[in-house]
């Protein structure tokens, strides 16, 4: 068991940022990883082993984000009062678990309604195990690594975040091609047992030791301005992960899969190269730099004549979009003291579940009515927005 301490321990210029945060980073990457299996196996079990249709595919990969969101309030509250190592702990037991619900529903033999039912309990877990894991990652990398470097430590949780959504899917793919669905499942046990081992020996961060008393719609409030500002700015993330590959099929454009690739390698070279940038020059600053190429790069493709022009415009938004979860999330923690930092995680983490969950429908109408192109007007729209908020919040 880690050692609990009350207070910050990363603040010194001395102490190895990849020391203290590699444990923190890597438990993000193991349950990641098992959300990319659960979208590359999924849809293969509800739709040809069940026999359901698109619209449970659909509910039952959803149901997880829903629950995640629904649930960072309590992993907020859970990581503030029992510290945020103890939320990590909670977060890959509870994947853990998951996994094996996974493996019960895809029993064979067992009655369709069932292994739906099952499936679904494990989708739930599966949501809360990524809720606890993510606020308590965040909090206890904070903690450890200090605030003066949280816009670091946001880059670096960002960065395997979206590693393991994109490698654990063609893992979770090939599993499933070579050794079934069951096998597949079984990584969702495996993985976070696995990277439970390195956060196991982190210290426990302990800001008080009891219940801070600030109710949570106090605490979104604190933050409100900078979760507002980063659900608009994900707005445009939302459009082009959700309609950029119909975009290129309805203008009859080749190279719709280098689309997404060249959104996620700008933005991870970005992150890779200015991780520290926003606590170096501030957050807000980062921030507007970031949501203008974030609008220039939409624009571009919302006015693509061509897909060598639409894929530049993937690049300049994957590159602005890079930092503007750690450039405002720098802002948050400034906001709220160190008692109530894993509610003020939980709750500006719950600001991109709902922007993403708002956007697929909202966009979806836009492109019916307008076309795809449009969508991407929609989202800079809503970037520009987001720069406006920033602007002023920067100024007050």
């Amino acid at each position: 068991m880690g050692v609990i301490i009350k207070h910050d321990i990363g603040t010194s210029p001395s102490a190895s940022f990849s020391a203290l945060v590699t444990p923190v980073v890597l438990s993000v990457l193991s349950i990641f990883l098992t959300i990319g299996v659960s979208y590359a196996v999924l849809p293969a079990l509800v739709h040809e082993q069940l026999g359901y249709g698109n619209v449970m595919v659909g509910v039952v990969l959803g149901l997880a984000n829903a629950t995640a969101l629904i649930t960072r309030m309590y992993a907020g509250t859970h990581t503030d009062t029992r510290g945020p190592r103890s939320g990590v702990i909670r977060g890959i037991l509870t994947t853990a678990v998951a996994g094996l619900v996974y493996v019960c529903s895809a029993i064979t033999g067992l009655p369709p309604m069932l292994s739906l039912g099952l499936l679904l309990a494990a989708r739930i877990l599966h949501g809360i195990g990524e809720s606890f894991l993510i606020t308590g990652a965040l909090t206890l990398g904070i903690g450890l690594a200090g605030p003066g470097r949280a816009g670091k430590l946001m880059a670096w949780v960002g960065i395997s975040l979206y590693a393991g959504i994109g490698l654990g899917a063609p893992i979770g793919n090939f599993v499933l091609q070579h050794m079934g669905i069951v096998a597949a499942f079984v990584l969702i046990i495996l993985l976070p047992v696995l990277g439970s081992l390195p956060v196991l020996k982190c210290p426990e961060i302990t800001p008080g030791g009891k219940k801070s008393g600030v109710p949570f719609y106090k605490v979104v409030s604190l933050i409100s301005r900078q979760g507002i500002s980063l659900a608009l700015s994900v707005t445009g993330f939302g459009c082009i992960s959700s309609f950029v590959a119909l975009m290129f099929t309805a203008n009859q454009w080749s190279g719709a899969a280098w689309a997404l690739s060249i959104f996620a390698a700008t933005y991870t070279l970005v992150r890779l190269f200015f991780a520290s940038s926003a606590d170096k020059y501030g957050g807000y600053l980062i921030a507007v730099i970031s949501v203008v190429i974030e609008i220039a790069g939409l624009l571009i493709l919302c006015s693509a004549g061509t897909p060598a022009v639409a894929l530049v415009g993937c690049a300049l938004t994957g590159a602005g979009f890079s930092l503007i979860f750690p450039a405002l999330g720098v802002e948050a923690v400034k906001k709220v003291s160190p008692e109530i930092r894993g509610s003020a995680m939980g709750a500006y983490t719950a600001f991109t579940d709902l922007a993403l969950g708002i956007t697929g429908p909202v966009a979806g109408l836009i492109a019916s009515s307008f076309g795809y192109q449009a969508v991407y007007l929609f989202g800079a729209v809503s970037a520009a927005l987001a720069l406006l908020l920033i602007m002023i919040g920067k100024e007050q």
